[in-house]
């Protein structure tokens, strides 16, 4: 037994040793395997048709499997089933006198071989119990040939396409992509089991008003129990609104409370969202870091928010123009390589579908329908921003609906949750006289929950501090008289403090506490990662 085994590493140990092949052996073995047949099981094709044949019932299994008749390497068994599939969905029946006379209509009998060869197929077969493991069979040869045609395509792309590096890594991610995606099959489960499941879900939630991950802004958590596992959630705003900022405060948040998130920018770069969540952090004004006329306090504040930020698990990527399989394929590495538990996509009208469309409405429709996808598939929350039209510009009090929405097509439909932000104050900037006399609304927005596919609709407010881009829980903000003063400016905006965190999270705008101050002091901005 010892002889044996040493044996066998030696094997292993001299089988590590021999070297990779050379470019030119590589090139040899590939045209060899592109002139061999492709991969296919035969015998496969013919016991599954012979069990479809034999006993309708287990049809509906086998299309579950299938993609369709393209799976079959004989075209003549692709026929057959698609025959078959045809006279199960019909009340025709199905067995061999059925079937023969679909295929005489269709003039093509002869050329499968005759009523003799589906005779030879029902008795090729003793039983039609193995009629899926049959349809895994040839699915699988399918996709490995699939695979094979996706390598050709790519040796050919290479070769003489002319296309730059990056468009060939995304051509070849995307035909591998699309074969993974067609190969991902869902399975049905049984009522009992889902019964079980929900069940011990309401277990590990007893006690907790928040069943999804927790925002950090009370009023929307209490409304929606949290942002849930597969929902697509559309965050719309007329510009300036401040919807990207909401985003990010979110990211922020969820990322705080030690959960992955995932962030997709298509209109920002990396170093402007760094910025934006450095101010949100630190409570410094935008403009002064923009213009770089920070003061000494400014840069502890930044010291600090770089030491909590550095920590936080947000993972950006600004890559500029995706398009949805690009998006889905990034996404799923995310998933599978940080965890990521929470995506925001900045924003939907700046993606494209990836291929011809007959109009930009058709083309944002599959864009929302292929977000929600995705959402169900890494079952995880996506925070999907969206433009609104210019329609509330002219209405009376410029308030949103879901009517707003820019070349919506399915976004109602495909969304569990819209939500519209509006600010009063942004329409009346110019009147100076509005904030004396409306001070209950200086810095005051309106979250509007127009649609919740599991939950109440409504009104949430947040406070917004437009020099740091930060929104906060509307309890904890300063009373109107102060907002309005702030506002115009009669005290530093470092006075709207945030007082709902605490310990490592916990806001940096009046300087934080000793330790704070201290940790804040230890930080040397020149190690932290941005």
């Amino acid at each position: 037994m010892t002889q044996h085994t040493t044996a066998e590493r030696v094997d292993r140990d001299r089988s590590r040793r021999q070297p990779a092949l050379s470019s030119d052996e590589v090139r040899r073995e590939a045209a060899r395997l592109f002139e061999a047949l492709p991969p296919h099981a035969i015998e496969a094709e013919m016991s599954l048709l012979g069990a479809m044949l034999i006993d309708h019932r287990v049809i509906g299994d086998v299309v579950t499997v299938l993609k369709g008749a393209d799976d079959f390497y004989k075209p003549s068994h692709g026929a057959i089933y698609t025959a078959l599939v045809e006279l199960y969905d019909s009340t025709a029946g199905v067995d061999i006198v059925t079937l023969n006379q679909r295929l005489v209509d269709r003039g093509i009998i002869e050329s499968i071989g005759g009523v003799g060869y589906l005779v030879r197929l029902a008795e090729s077969v003793p039983s039609a119990s193995f009629a899926v493991e049959y349809a895994r069979a040839v699915r699988d040869k399918a996709v490995v040939r699939d695979l094979i045609q996706a390598a050709g395509e790519i040796l050919v792309e290479t070769h003489g396409s002319g296309l730059d590096v990056r468009s060939l890594l995304q051509s070849a991610e995307a035909k591998i992509f699309r074969i993974a995606q067609h190969s991902d099959q869902a399975s049905s489960e049984t009522l009992k089991d889902l019964l079980h499941e929900t069940m011990r879900q309401l277990e590990r939630n007893e006690g907790r008003h928040i069943t999804g991950l927790a925002t950090g802004y009370h009023e929307l958590d209490e409304m929606t129990s949290g942002v849930q596992d597969g929902e697509l959630i559309i965050l719309a705003a007329r510009p300036s609104m401040g919807k990207t900022a909401l985003a990010l405060n979110l990211a922020e948040n969820i990322a705080a409370a030690g959960h992955p998130v995932g962030v997709f920018s298509l209109e920002m770069g990396k170093q402007q969202l760094v910025q934006r969540l450095l101010c949100a952090r630190s409570g410094i004004d935008s403009q002064r870091l923009r213009r770089n006329m920070l003061r000494s306090e400014d840069y502890r504040a930044l010291m600090a928010a770089c030491g909590e930020l550095s920590a936080s698990p947000v993972y950006i990527d600004d890559t500029p123009g995706l398009n949805l399989l690009q998006l889905r394929s990034k996404a799923r590495r995310m998933r599978e390589r940080f965890g990521i538990k929470f995506v925001v996509i900045d924003y939907l009208q700046l993606m494209s579908a990836g291929g011809r469309v007959e109009s930009r409405q058709v083309e944002v429709s599959e864009i929302s329908r292929g977000v929600k996808a995705m959402a169900r598939e890494l079952e995880v929350p996506v925070v999907c921003l969206s433009q609104l039209n210019r329609a509330a510009e002219q209405r009376e009090g410029h308030r949103p609906r879901m009517s707003d929405l820019r070349e919506s097509g399915s976004i109602e439909q495909d969304a569990d949750v819209i939500m519209m932000l509006h600010r009063e104050e942004y329409y009346h900037a110019a009147d100076p006289d509005w904030a004396a006399n409306n001070e209950d609304k200086v810095g005051v927005a309106e979250l509007i929950i127009a649609k919740q596919r599991n939950g109440p609709t409504g009104v949430v407010q947040l406070q917004w501090d437009s020099a740091s881009t930060r929104f906060r829980n509307l309890s904890h903000a300063l009373p109107p008289g102060n907002m309005a003063r702030a506002a115009r400016g009669d005290q530093p905006r470092s006075a709207f403090v945030s007082v709902e965190r605490s310990g490592p999270v916990a806001d940096f705008r009046d300087g934080g506490g000793p330790d704070q101050r201290r940790a804040a002091a230890d930080v040397d901005i020149g190690d932290l990662p941005v």
